[in-house]
């Protein structure tokens, strides 16, 4: 008698892990166990004072313990020329932070045997067959060289920006910069009719920086992800993740392209202009893209738009170990994985790179501020960041929208540094 009565207990406490997972919450006027409110009002402190010093237009910041909000505030404009005030549910292009989305829907494939990390990708999508590694450039007219790289890119090289894959218009190498352009590659955003199957295509075709696996080189890999997942799963890449990630996870603003509701809480990518803030214009992107244009380029390294709230349940669900509200996203033995170490020392002193997110290691806990070993976080190209830590329980957002605006924003670093001193 005593197996089954053994047998009963665990399923139980199982249903009940189940039920109690934590969800974001708002505990009203009840202050968080755990939380110094006087440290609080200093972290708010500081973020009023960049506002008065003008280091930002604006910012939602937000602050959640143990699956409670801590500090959510708004603070500054979403839109200086209009006079627009941001809103705690603003939305912002998150950009990089895509990435980790990506990888996640990845990720869910693998759990259920419908890819192997080390398959090449080659299988999946043919045109990245014998990959060649760029040899010599000629600036005069763009033509190059290449050679037979020795090993195929694998879909844990694109996991890991280990395949060699450039990233075009933001590449730190000035041959990759033209040989993307050329070729018509989509390295970010686009009001353009392109569908990532044909951007992918035309990248499968170009030089590599490096052998596959040798260096970490940033790259457009999560974009090759997506459309992997376009292929396995039979499913246009922004329905995938709808369907398996944002429903359950109730991340009901997270979308490639806003509806005609949402779309006005978009927030403008604001510039320094005169040493005013003014909105940025369009370059080689249009920054009005998540509202406007043919909205067919699904961008899975970085072309969602998403707000705090939004992102810090995606957060939660990694803290709870793959579940939120009661939904299984992802298995705990999985997340073990992702927080593993993938690249050894190809990246970082301070932080290694697993399969979908920077991780803090003994290093970046002895410089200090960066929270516990195994903190993870990353940012976005328009001034976003986060970061959670799985030891305090602890996640922190801080959304700006600001391009080309030069290193006055103090705001990151300060905040996040601040928010670990608030756990007591």
């Amino acid at each position: 008698m005593i197996k089954p009565f053994l047998s009963s207990l665990a399923l139980l406490l199982a249903a009940c892990q189940l039920s109690f997972s934590q969800t974001i919450t708002d505990p009203g006027k009840n202050p968080v166990t755990g939380i110094s409110q006087e440290r609080v009002a200093k972290l708010d402190a500081m973020l009023e004072d960049a506002m008065q010093k003008e280091q930002v237009p604006g910012m939602v910041a937000m602050v959640v313990k143990d699956g409670k909000i801590v500090y959510h505030s708004a603070k500054g404009f979403a839109d200086v020329e209009s006079g627009k005030q941001m809103e705690k549910n603003s939305i912002f292009r998150i950009a990089s932070q895509t990435k980790a989305i990506t990888s996640t829907a990845v990720m869910i494939l693998w759990e259920e045997g419908k890819i192997r990390l080390d398959d090449p990708i080659s299988k999946y999508i043919p045109e990245f067959k014998n990959p060649q590694v760029l040899a010599n450039f000629r600036y005069a007219d763009t033509t190059y060289t290449s050679k037979p790289s020795s090993k195929e890119i694998t879909i844990r090289h694109l996991l890991t920006h280990t395949s060699g894959l450039g990233y075009g218009v933001i590449d730190g190498d000035e041959r990759m910069k033209m040989i993307y352009h050329k070729a018509g590659v989509v390295d970010l955003f686009t009001t353009e009719n392109v569908t990532i199957a044909e951007s992918v295509k035309r990248l499968a075709k170009l030089p590599l920086h490096h052998e596959p696996g040798s260096k970490y080189t940033y790259s457009e890999g999560l974009d090759v992800l997506g459309y992997l997942v376009e292929i396995v799963s039979g499913k246009p890449f922004d329905v995938f993740l709808k369907e398996r990630i944002f429903d359950p996870l109730g991340m009901n603003d997270t979308r490639f392209y806003l509806s005609e509701a949402q779309a006005p809480r978009l927030v403008t990518v604001h510039t320094r202009k005169e040493g005013k803030w003014a909105s940025y214009p369009v370059t080689f992107y249009d920054p009005a893209y998540p509202k406007t244009g043919a909205k067919a380029f699904f961008s899975g390294g970085a072309g969602l738009s998403s707000t705090t709230e939004d992102y810090a349940k995606f957060l939660q669900m990694y803290l709870n170990g793959g579940i939120y509200n009661g939904k299984r996203i992802l298995s705990p033995t999985t997340i073990q994985t992702i927080m593993s170490n993938q690249v050894g020392d190809l990246w970082n002193n301070d932080r290694y790179y697993g399969l979908a997110f920077g991780v803090v290691n003994d290093k970046g806990v002895a410089m200090g501020g960066m929270g516990s070993k195994g903190t993870f976080d990353w940012g976005g190209y328009f001034n976003t960041q986060y970061f959670a830590d799985p030891q305090t329980k602890v996640i922190g957002l801080i959304f700006k929208q600001t391009s080309g605006a030069g290193n006055g924003d103090e705001t990151g670093w300060k905040f996040r540094q601040m928010v670990f001193s608030l756990v007591e």
